[in-house]
């Protein structure tokens, strides 16, 4: 086949995952729900056991005295969480933090001592007069000490818990950062070639209206318009079949073809194994337009662009190769560019999963050689 081509990469944006403020803020409120429900059913749970264990649960004064004595730490453990949520430092386990909970701990321990007291759920209350006096009783170093290690073991596993959802929390936010960072890459390298595409076409095609070539500008707007309706239909730096990318780069060196006429031939060789593997969209444009306009552009005879592809085993390989003048010409910017964006799209879609080489043959002129990870179109 003998056609031409300029070249253009074109690459979509990325679409960055999206989280939705409302469905995530349902999601957060059932969480913080859920948890705090777990807390008072086993602040329930324990103060029924509490109450078996007194008399039975049927007998009012045990159940009152096992609801008393859990569902306050029911509310301890509730506050604990709201609080560690809304301002970190309360749920670490620094000194200064720890040092603090301490404090609480003691103040919550006599305030849930006294109020036992105050309700004559302890021996001796009605023979006393005083909150002092039922303190004094009440403060004995084994059950002052369990109310600090009940607040201890609250503040423990909530401080832990809450980390590990902090952890968590950064590491999505990291990854959808990165994400994000990576979508704004690759719409910076659309922006990049987009342009430079167009000027070249453009030009082309002004070029040929002062000539007085209608006929053929008219026939490069033409391949153009195919083209770009292409590109704007897709949103996505997507893959697409091997076959459609080859379809499209058809139009592309049909765009050449105009400008270089007989100038230039190009051979494609595709085995049909290969057509329906999966590529990234426009990935030999850039290839392609390196290979006319710093290897055939500047011969004085004919020059030849060849393309091939083909499955081998798990892998699908791509050459394009041209009969240039091999590394002259191609340090470039417009080569540089082609070249670095799509080693760049190679990692972004096959990460540590690809290999591209690009070196001038011994024969005289530039091959640029990729091998992906095939992946049949299932559509």
């Amino acid at each position: 086949m003998s056609a031409n081509a300029t070249t253009h990469d074109h690459m979509g944006p990325s679409l960055p995952v999206e989280t939705s403020g409302s469905t995530a803020s349902i999601h957060d409120a059932r969480v913080r729900l859920g948890g705090h429900a777990t807390i008072f059913s086993l602040a329930t749970l324990l103060a029924v056991a509490t109450a078996i264990e007194c008399q039975s649960v049927t007998h009012l004064p045990s159940l009152n005295y096992g609801v008393v004595l859990w569902e306050w730490w029911g509310c301890v453990a509730s506050a604990i969480w709201i609080i560690g949520r809304r301002v970190s430092f309360a749920s670490n386990f620094s000194s200064k933090a720890i040092s603090i909970h301490f404090f609480a701990a003691a103040t919550l321990g006599a305030a849930h001592l006294l109020l036992l007291g105050s309700l004559c759920f302890t021996p001796g209350w009605r023979n006393h007069g005083s909150a002092w006096t039922i303190l004094t009783s009440l403060f004995n170093i084994n059950r002052f000490g369990i109310e600090l290690l009940l607040y201890g073991f609250v503040y423990g596993i909530a401080g832990t818990v809450q980390s590990r959802l902090r952890a968590q929390r950064d590491a999505m936010k990291s990854l959808e950062l990165q994400r994000q960072l990576s979508a704004a890459h690759l719409r910076a390298l659309q922006m990049q070639l987009e342009p430079h595409f167009l000027f070249n076409t453009l030009n082309a095609i002004t070029t040929l209206v002062e000539l007085g070539r209608t006929k053929e500008a008219a026939e490069m707007l033409s391949h153009l318009n195919v083209i770009l309706k292409s590109t704007l239909k897709r949103t996505t730096p997507e893959k697409v079949p091997l076959s459609q990318e080859f379809e499209m780069m058809e139009n592309y060196l049909a765009i050449e073809q105009v400008r270089f006429a007989d100038r230039l031939h190009v051979e494609i060789k595709v085995e049909p194994g290969a057509l329906d593997g999966l590529v990234p969209c426009f990935l030999l444009q850039p290839i392609v337009e390196n290979a006319i306009r710093h290897g055939i552009a500047n011969c004085e005879n004919e020059g030849l662009v060849q393309a091939s592809a083909r499955r081998e085993g798990a892998n699908l390989l791509l050459q394009v190769r041209d009969s240039g003048r091999g590394l002259e010409d191609r340090t470039q910017n417009g080569h540089g560019i082609g070249l670095k964006n799509t080693r760049e799209r190679l990692a972004h879609f096959y990460p540590d999963g690809y290999a591209m080489q690009a070196q001038p043959l011994d024969t005289g002129g530039f091959e640029v050689a990729i091998a992906i990870p095939y992946e049949r179109n299932e559509g």
